[in-house]
């Protein structure tokens, strides 16, 4: 009988199920307990292998940089050269420059942002909305669905599809500016328009028609799709 021997490496595959599990786990050991001991006054937000590190100056900044460089390369890990990057948070009042003001993390962007105030005019302050990212993603995955040739459904059917995506992405994204999802649902009308120019002969390909008969389906039936319950109702 012939055998077979294989040499074991280190570590787990790449994509494999217990894979994020363990990073996780050693990230918390390696980092997190370090900075909560080292820089108990500082705030700290990690996920998975994204982190971000709330410093009050530059100098505090410029000095934590390289001491968690050093604690990884101690952990025989090292940070991203392109990503890994100090932030300077402007809003008003705040007018240093040369550093980057925004990132992305999470799905979402932050950035300064000009926020209109009720009593008139406006302030410069710094926040986050849903990166631009998220947004292309998401119309990704609206494309390769092809709800245009679904033309065997009826728009119950396609509600039915893509309820529990958009309550996703309002629940998700919504929380934090809901605006931000206009652009989704403008797209995803667009996609719906599309659908009934091809599924109804009757409209003759007149987009006038098509979006006629969908405002008559939303004034109608305005919980038939999650976000008209919601005001995002054909425009």
């Amino acid at each position: 009988m012939a055998h077979c021997f294989l040499q074991k490496g280190k570590g787990t595959p790449q994509g494999g199920v217990i894979s994020p599990l363990l990073s996780n786990l050693f990230l918390h050991y390696a980092i997190d307990k370090w900075f909560a001991k080292q820089y108990s006054e500082i705030k700290m937000v990690r996920y998975a292998d994204d982190m971000i590190i709330h410093c009050r100056t530059q100098l505090e900044a410029d000095h934590l940089l390289v001491k968690v460089r050093d604690r990884f390369l101690q952990c025989g890990l090292e940070l991203h050269p392109e990503k890994t990057k100090i932030v300077y948070c402007k809003k008003e009042g705040r007018n240093q420059k040369g550093f980057p003001v925004q990132f992305d993390f999470l799905g979402f962007s932050f950035r300064p942002m000009r926020i209109r105030l009720k009593k008139g005019g406006c302030f410069l302050q710094y926040d986050c909305k849903m990166s631009r990212k998220s947004k292309k993603r998401i119309l990704e995955d609206l494309r390769d669905m092809k709800l245009h040739t679904k033309t065997q459904c009826n728009l119950q059917d396609l509600a039915f599809l893509l309820n529990p995506k958009i309550r996703g992405w309002i629940h998700y994204y919504g929380k934090i500016k809901r605006n931000s999802l206009k652009p989704v649902f403008y797209y995803l009308h667009h996609r719906i328009l599309k659908w009934i120019l091809n599924k109804y002969k009757r409209f003759k390909g007149s987009r006038v028609l098509a979006v006629k008969w969908l405002r008559r389906i939303t004034r109608d039936y305005p919980t038939m799709f999650y976000h008209w319950e919601l005001g995002y109702q054909l425009t």
